[in-house]
């Protein structure tokens, strides 16, 4: 009888044969589970679009069959089940209103899947439903795969000493991917010790991580894209024109707040390291981005300096961490005032030599000293400069000094420069160790750079030392 039928009519409750009660019979199927049977079809279920359901008479001691949603017919029979012709006509895509969809909106017979975009995940018939990547600190490999074409060259866009970063697009978001050379533990230690510091740090100098993938030997780190290489590349290109000194100096300046922030505004000092033109990241408007934290060192706020391992790069390593492995906030910035001398010179620190063997900083402050700068500056800087040149220089010459507690803090250097590159009244505006006046009336800022000289061979000598060291990095 299951594919038969009868029309019913009100009229069958009409008595018409005494003797007789006229009845409607309903029904369900019964097994010794009289349920539904689980992670399996119930093979009365015959039609591809039904599905088995727990009946709800008699105390849900059965199960039935039903079409589908959308689907109407006998569930019972093959092919029982189909499409009315107006739900053919119908589709659900273009009636947002009555069925709403915030992502992929495909139409099908008997309904519609809505399905999250790409590299996002949840319910997205509903606003707001579905998570961004950005928004999770995990990424599946199988997202990266698909977001670099499996790792494909032409999608690499750098390559350094420890890993190589890829380019690639998660949902809406361009990426930049940093996959490890090798398998080491120190390695791993890095870029564990990344995450966990730039999952905490907020600062628009700073580059953004977006999350990390675990499934790999050496975690592989997601970062926000920035599209406009680094500082290194800029100042270093051939030909005789590279950024102009107001890039310039804002660049340094943007690099100083986001140092200062990582010494003192951030909830536990971070000493960087590794500060240098090739971790200086630049997006389409020149801003500054700090990379690359895997040396990177958190402090207990109760302590000034730390004993570690030796770390950084040789020409921008303070020479006082690399004799006694005692890292200060000092060191980063000495590694600073390096960077300051690279940006008025267009000079390399550790590849380019002078007379009698000098390297850069030595040369730099030794012309300082003289009265001579002009002789090492970069010819684009003593066109475009407006008289703050010198005051810049002398800033590069304390970060520099040999001893960390004669250098500035961050803060320091921060409010000096910000002084400079606004150009609002005098450059110092007391309100500073550098810039508060003496019983003379000369700043520290002004006075400083005295003495230089007399201490600079010691410095010098120990950094030729370095220079001739074999030293990892």
């Amino acid at each position: 009888m299951i594919d038969q039928g009868f029309n019913f009519s009100i009229d069958m409750l009409v008595d018409e044969h005494p003797g007789g009660l006229p009845a409607l019979l309903d029904w369900v199927i019964s097994n010794s589970t009289s349920t539904c049977p689980r992670n399996t079809s119930a093979p009365e279920c015959c039609c591809a679009h039904s599905s088995c359901r727990d009946s709800e008479a008699y105390a849900h001691r059965g199960y039935h069959c039903k079409c589908s949603h959308g689907y109407q017919g006998n569930p019972y029979i093959i092919d029982g089940c189909y499409v009315p012709i107006f739900i053919y006509r119908y589709h659900e895509c273009r009636s947002p209103d009555i069925y709403p969809c915030y992502g992929n909106c495909k139409n099908k017979p008997g309904g519609y899947d809505c399905d999250c975009l790409e590299g996002f995940k949840g319910n997205a018939t509903l606003l707001k439903g579905c998570e961004d990547f950005g928004d999770r600190m995990i990424i599946t490999l199988e997202d990266l795969q698909k977001a670099t074409n499996n790792f494909d060259r032409t999608r690499q866009v750098g390559a350094g000493g420890h890993g190589i970063v890829f380019e690639g697009i998660i949902g809406l978001n361009v990426v930049a991917i940093k996959k490890s050379k090798i398998v080491v533990q120190r390695e791993i230690s890095e870029f564990i010790n990344e995450v966990t510091i730039l999952s905490q740090v907020n600062h628009r100098n700073v580059v953004k991580l977006l999350g990390c993938c675990l499934e790999t030997e050496v975690p592989l780190l997601v970062y926000e894209f920035i599209s406009n290489g680094t500082l290194y590349h800029h100042l270093h290109i051939k030909g005789p024109v590279s950024l102009s000194w107001d890039d310039r100096l804002r660049i340094a300046l943007e690099v100083a707040r986001a140092l200062s922030y990582l010494h003192s505004a951030s909830s536990m000092p971070i000493y960087h390291r590794d500060i240098k033109s090739a971790n200086i990241l630049l997006d389409d408007s020149l801003t500054a981005k700090v990379s690359d934290f895997g040396a990177s060192k958190y402090t207990p706020v109760e302590r000034s300096e730390i004993t570690t391992t030796i770390q950084g790069t040789i020409g921008y390593l303070d020479p006082m961490y690399y004799y006694t492995g005692r890292l200060t906030d000092k060191s980063d910035v000495f590694s600073f005032g390096v960077l300051l001398v690279e940006l008025l010179t267009r000079k390399k620190p550790i590849a380019d030599m002078f007379d009698n063997g000098d390297n850069l900083i030595s040369y730099f402050i030794k012309l300082l000293s003289k009265g001579n700068l002009v002789d090492i500056l970069d010819p684009q800087v003593k066109m475009e400069e407006g008289g703050e040149v010198h005051e810049v220089a002398t800033l590069a010459a304390i970060c520099t000094k040999l001893k960390g507690d004669e250098r500035p803090s961050m803060r320091e250097v921060e409010m000096t420069l910000e002084n400079i590159v606004l150009k609002k009244g005098p450059s110092c505006r007391g309100n500073t160790s550098l810039c508060r006046p003496d019983e003379n009336g000369n700043s520290a800022l002004q006075t400083l750079i005295e003495g230089v000289t007399t201490k600079a061979s010691r410095q010098y000598s120990m950094e030729l030392e370095m220079l001739s060291s074999s030293f990892p990095r």
